[in-house]
Order: structure tokens, then C-alpha cells, then sequence
């Protein structure tokens, strides 16, 4: 099999897959704030907790982040589609999405979306380049529980990304 085939196959097999969606927001030293739909993320490690939070090198979100030493990880749950398509469909390039939904600043600074009720607040204790993205490596300090029923990717395929693909 050729490396275009299996390319190929594999992003079948991944377009597939179900993932779990999250909104990462967060704001630099200057106060800029920066938030944006993922499905890159996971927990890495249980002993120490480990959170990684992938952000697209193309985002707003992520040239915020480099400049910020923490990451809001909000936990979305099927009836905040609303917030996803906002989150995932604007470019923070063009749009302030921080105005056209409530939100707060909790631990760390951080923007915290108020209609979310679930979400952490990671420490970013190490950045991994992935590719066209780069991973956050967080070390929780604030959480607030609830057990919503996850957004899916399957859920957020209509959403047309605030910024076009790569060519």
C-alpha cells in the first residue's frame, strides 16, 4: 500500500471515529482572550494529572496562547451547540466571540464561559509541536464539576471551521 493509500485510509478511519469536544479559551499577560472548538484533547496522565489541549497553529487562539500561561478547558455537553458553532465557526481574527456570549474571568484569569458546568483551569507546563498543531500539556489548579453529556465530534459536522484548511 502506498503512503497517499494509507493516508488516505486513515483519515477515512479518523473522520469515522467519535470524539469528545471541548471550547479552550484563555488570555495572554496583555489581556487578549482567545477561544476555540477542539477535538484534540485528552487526559494524558492520572498520577500526576495531565490534561493535552491541541490548538490549530492557524488559530487565534493559539497565537493568544503562546503568550499565556494557562488554558480554561470547558467541558461541552450536547445542549451547548450554540456555543460550539460560535467557538468553532468564527475566526477570533475577525470576530470578538467574547461579546456575543456571557462569561466571566475566573482562576488564573481565565475567560470562563458562564453556560458551561463543567470545565477546568490547566497550568500549560509544556508545549508539543504535533504537526499543524501543538499540544498543551496542563497541570489542573481549578476545576468545576457536572456531568454533561458530551458534544461528539458527530455532533459539530456542520460547523464550517473559522479558518479554511491547509492547502
Amino acid at each position: 500500500m502506498s503512503d497517499a493509500e494509507t493516508i488516505e485510509k486513515f483519515n477515512r478511519l479518523a473522520a469515522a471515529m467519535e470524539y469528545p469536544m471541548f471550547i479552550v479559551t484563555t488570555a495572554d499577560a496583555d489581556g487578549q482572550r482567545g477561544g476555540c472548538l477542539i477535538g484534540f484533547a485528552t487526559q494524558c496522565s492520572i498520577e500526576p494529572p495531565r490534561f493535552l489541549a491541541g490548538l490549530s497553529v492557524k488559530n487565534h487562539t493559539y497565537r493568544v496562547a503562546r503568550g499565556a500561561s494557562h488554558l480554561a478547558v470547558h467541558v461541552i455537553g450536547k445542549d451547548d451547540k450554540e456555543l460550539a458553532d460560535l467557538f468553532g465557526g468564527e475566526t477570533g481574527d475577525e470576530v470578538d466571540k467574547f461579546v456575543r456570549c456571557a462569561w466571566h474571568t475566573g482562576p488564573s484569569a481565565m475567560p470562563i464561559l458562564d453556560a458551561v458546568d463543567a470545565w477546568f483551569v490547566g497550568r500549560i507546563i509544556e508545549r508539543v509541536e504535533l504537526g499543524d498543531h501543538v499540544g498543551h500539556v496542563l497541570e489542573p489548579v481549578a476545576v468545576q464539576e457536572a456531568r454533561p453529556a458530551n458534544l461528539q465530534s458527530g455532533d459539530v459536522t456542520d460547523i464550517e471551521a473559522g479558518h479554511p484548511p491547509r492547502e
